[in-house]
């Protein structure tokens, strides 16, 4: 009996062999060319399902970002470029007509659809609060998981690639090809077709009154900040802070950034040492604006009056944030560009300063701790990359993170370590509490070995009173 699907097969037909290819069974190809109303439907199939079960991945209100969705879709034209090549002219085709590279596209798009789907019902499992505790909270499940995906998928392209006569180097250069697409879009597209929507808009606050008198009282609101900063001691490891709130939406960002300037000051013998830039519309004559060029040169005024080698500079960042990492930024009808980790680490880099602690609190902030980490550096941030961080509504005093953090555990410790492991917990609690639809955000962190000792020191200063002098 003939066990090879005709060269015209039906639906069915390339599901059923598509099926076989996800479970590693090679596909009963033969000769079979796909039609273009088949490969249609495959891919509306495919993007159907994945549309429907990544609302579920969201437990409450969702928004749907068609350029999320659809900015991944450059890995699909980058698979045809490379298969192209590749299943053209292979050894031995002859006269016969051998499939190519639309048919390849037809078999994988339902083999690949298996573990993609697996990989979702694992978030909706942890999004519905289903998936244990212990799991849900584990670094190593989450990698494991993500690492045994990706060599499934990598497994069923070889069986493809075996069933289309690639041998050897062909079958090598795929592999190769693939881990890179896959690595791309792992790295340049994070975004998911659902996102949580921020809790609040923009045309319900109130507004800046963009005039010229705004312009040069914000020059001299910026100008007076600056020189009103403390130099710093010789011989005693100074603190200064720089608190960023960029978003002018929701007064829980002004009131977390007024309270960790003030917790610096008080807590870490900071005062006159801290710079609040933050967007908001009752502070124009009185703090100078959260944006991207006054953030570097805040940056560079600190650099000016602090050791750069021997002080410490705290950094405070609260905002919302989405799955490509950017800190939100919005202070309407004045323009303000987002904040990538990138750029903070450059302006921090140029400033040549050496020490830094650097907190994020806001959603994702998780992809912000490998741009930041150095040996030199401590970075917490509010969740990992993959979960939103909470409180951050418009009802909201503090975020879960900052409340936690800085009003709580850095009034009992000096020690940013203690401190943030302390947090952790409660932050846990109180997100259960709350009944968090995505889960347990999983504040992370960050310790450069060459920044523990100076920490320990300025600890032991701290509690032991009035600043003593470096030796």
């Amino acid at each position: 009996m003939n066990d090879t699907i005709p060269e015209r097969p039906s639906l069915r037909g390339w599901l059923r062999e598509g099926l076989r290819a996800a479970f590693l069974r090679r596909p009963r190809m033969g000769s079979a060319q796909v039609r273009p109303r088949e490969l249609l439907l495959l891919v509306l199939l495919s993007t159907g399902v994945e549309i429907v079960l990544g609302r579920f991945e969201i437990d409450g209100p969702a928004q749907f970002s068609v350029r999320a969705w659809l900015a991944p879709f450059w890995s699909v034209a980058a698979m045809l470029a490379l298969l192209w090549p590749l299943l053209a002219l292979r050894p031995g085709d002859g006269e016969a007509r051998q499939p190519g590279a639309a048919s390849w596209l037809a078999l994988w798009l339902v083999a690949a659809l298996v573990p993609g789907t697996v990989s979702q019902a694992l978030g909706i499992a942890q999004a519905q609060g289903v998936l244990p505790q212990a799991l849900a909270g584990s670094a190593l499940f989450a990698w494991g998981s993500y690492v045994l995906l990706w060599a499934w998928s990598l497994a069923i392209a070889v069986v493809l690639a075996r069933s289309f006569g690639l041998h050897r180097r062909r079958l090598v250069a795929l592999l190769a090809g693939l881990v890179l697409i896959f690595a791309v879009t792992a790295w340049q597209f994070p975004e998911r077709p659902w996102e949580v929507p921020q809790s609040a808009s923009m045309d319900e606050a109130p507004k800046l009154a963009l005039t010229q008198e705004s312009f040069e009282i914000q020059q001299s609101v910026f100008e007076r900040a600056v020189e009103s900063l403390a130099p710093q001691r010789p011989g005693v490891t100074d603190v200064y802070g720089l608190v960023f709130a960029p978003y002018a939406a929701e007064d829980v960002f002004l009131n977390e950034s007024t309270l960790v300037a003030d917790v610096l000051a008080q807590r870490f013998d900071a005062r006159g040492r801290v710079l609040q830039l933050v967007n908001h519309v009752d502070t124009v004559g009185s703090l100078p604006w959260a944006t991207p060029i006054n953030l570097k040169r805040a940056i560079d005024a600190i650099a000016r009056r602090m050791d750069r080698e021997h002080d410490l500079l705290v950094v405070y960042l609260t905002s919302h944030a989405a799955r490509d990492f950017q800190l939100a930024a919005a202070h309407p009808p004045l323009s303000v560009d987002a904040i990538s980790p990138g750029e903070l680490r450059v302006a921090l880099d140029e400033a040549g300063i050496r020490n830094r602690v650097i907190a994020v609190s806001a959603c994702y902030s998780g992809g912000w701790l490998g741009p930041l980490a150095s040996n030199t550096t401590l970075v917490m941030t509010a969740a990992d990359a993959d979960h939103t961080s909470y409180g951050c509504g418009r009802l909201s005093e503090l975020t879960f993170f900052g409340r936690a953090l800085f009003d709580e555990q850095l009034r009992r410790t000096h020690s940013f370590e203690q401190a943030f492991a302390a947090a952790v917990p409660v932050i846990r609690q109180r997100e259960q509490e709350a009944g968090k639809p995505d889960g347990f955000s999983n504040p992370q962190i960050s310790v450069g070995e060459g920044l523990k000792p100076l920490l320990k020191d300025l600890a032991s200063r701290l509690e032991s009173g009035p600043p003593a002098a470096r030796p």
